[in-house]
């Protein structure tokens, strides 16, 4: 007899990693490791340099191909999918790489237009440029950011019409990998809150790569520690503070930790004031 209550659980989980294994010649990054993120919710992703966080991520879109483990998305597999199957899930999700990796030698609506022209190669020109210049507005910049390229644009300028190109799908997933970095701490808030706004209003499930503790307290609802080549913990950020291991302690506990506290609760109580 089927426990409906494991079945409810299997579908609230939009990504679930399995047994793991990744590595680069004799160098092993990840050995073993599992990991879940759940429906709806914005999970961050830490660990020191070398913990293969990009990698993970990576491994999951299916532009890395793992030794060994199990990978589902959407509760189907994508290790080792036919092409026309794998593209069925790739609509599904966006993806602002760092950086916001968008060709210079298109303007901002021409990148926003790249993944609609891939899957939907019959669209009208009329049609794209509607479709465009709706997620350029939707991240925030300006509509008279669309027909620049982006040598003309901000760092943060450029984050947003990264992130727009991740949306143009209307995905149901959302990966971002390191989207405050190279970001001031103003421009960096910013981009927390329109991540924070977009996941609400769009009901988005994000998995969220990042260094940023001001990003991991202001928006993630969990936490998940890269460590010892595998996902050492996952929680809440109190939760995560009540484990002994050293690299969780140092991390959160350290000085720019408490700077990180301090400013989430200060924020808290300017929202209770307002």
């Amino acid at each position: 007899m089927t426990d409906t209550r494991d079945t409810e659980a299997q579908d609230d989980l939009v990504i679930q990693v399995r047994h793991l294994r990744n590595g680069f010649g004799d160098q092993i990054v990840h050995d073993g490791l599992d990991l879940d993120v759940r429906r709806g919710e914005i999970l961050g992703v830490v660990g020191g340099s070398g913990t293969g966080k990009s990698v993970l991520m990576r491994s999951i879109i299916g532009l890395q191909t793992p030794i060994e483990g199990e990978i589902e998305v959407f509760g189907e597999n994508t290790i080792g999918r036919e092409e026309t199957e794998a593209t069925a899930i790739r609509k599904r999700w966006g993806i602002l790489f760092q950086g916001g990796a968008l060709f210079s030698t298109l303007t901002v609506s021409e990148n926003v237009q790249v993944p609609l022209k891939e899957y939907y190669p019959l669209l009208d020109q009329a049609l794209l440029d509607e479709i465009a210049a709706y997620k350029v507005v939707m991240t925030g910049l300006p509509p008279e950011a669309a027909p620049k390229y982006p040598s003309e644009l901000s760092g943060g300028m450029k984050k947003r019409a990264g992130l727009a190109r991740a949306l143009a799908l209307d995905p149901e997933l959302l990966f971002l990998d390191e989207p405050t970095a190279g970001l001031d701490p103003i421009g960096a808030a910013a981009f927390d809150e329109l991540t924070a706004s977009l996941q609400k209003t769009l009901g988005l499930t994000v998995f969220l790569i990042t260094h940023d503790l001001d990003t991991l307290y202001a928006i993630c609802d969990r936490v998940a520690v890269l460590a010892d080549k595998k996902v050492i913990a996952v929680g809440t950020i109190p939760e995560l503070l009540a484990l002994d291991h050293p690299w969780i302690q140092e991390y959160f506990n350290g000085p720019r930790g408490r700077a990180a506290v301090g400013s989430a609760k200060a924020h808290a109580e300017a929202e209770d004031r307002g």
